[in-house]
């Protein structure tokens, strides 16, 4: 085996590995939480069947206004996985107007203050905006875990016509590497590099050359 094809089978482990992890992830978020609520919201109707056939009116409303708030949170969630997995202002839209969306999705869920400057982007090439796209979200996640009031994100073309991404917050610094490992691959897999900067907050700049920016 060449040298060139031992890179293209690496490349394409690495890429099965990230789907199975991927896969996972959503699985173990259907099974905590909305497969969850559903079976939760199953036993409380049938607490409130129960409580309307022993003519206890008030409190089967009372169950079922609770039901109908976690049915509430069960849609919400479902949305935000669609909307992370393809949204679809992304496809129709553009990056730009996804970016947005996102942020405010974020931004108003958990209190944040999100900045942009991202206009860049709409010079990349369809699958590199996808791909770049989930590397953001992922790293508004780890911001979001640590405490973040505030994130910047990023992005401009380099000196040899590449692109620069930032992710800055105000969080408390991340040291773990490893944290990072999903987020890497998925910068490798563009052929760019990672480089983490911690304290105070932190920071997160992820380079890709110009010839994987235009696919």
């Amino acid at each position: 085996m060449s040298h060139s094809d031992a890179e293209r089978s690496q490349l394409q482990e690495r890429l099965l590995e990230a789907e199975q992890d991927e896969r996972r992830r959503i699985a173990l978020f259907l099974h905590d939480g909305p497969v969850q609520n559903l079976s939760g919201i199953a036993l409380m109707l049938d607490a409130a069947v129960h409580s309307i056939e022993d003519g206890q009116l008030d409190q089967a409303l009372g169950v079922i206004r609770s039901v109908l708030e976690r049915q509430r949170e069960t849609i919400r969630e479902l949305r935000d996985l669609s909307f992370s997995l393809e949204p679809v202002v992304l496809r129709d839209q553009g990056f730009v107007p996804a970016m947005k969306a996102l942020a405010d999705q974020v931004g108003t869920s958990h209190e944040v203050r999100i900045d942009l400057d991202v206009g860049h982007a709409e010079e990349l090439g369809q699958n590199t905006q996808a791909a770049v796209y989930t590397i953001v979200r992922e790293c508004l996640d780890h911001s979001i875990r640590r405490g973040t009031t505030r994130i910047f994100v990023g992005m401009d073309a380099t000196g040899d016509g590449g692109t620069e991404i930032v992710v800055t917050d105000d969080g408390a610094g991340e040291r773990r590497r490893r944290i990072y490992e999903a987020i890497e691959e998925r910068v490798r897999q563009l052929l760019g590099t990672l480089a983490i900067e911690s304290g105070p907050g932190t920071t997160v700049r992820v380079l890709l050359p110009a010839h994987a920016t235009r696919r």
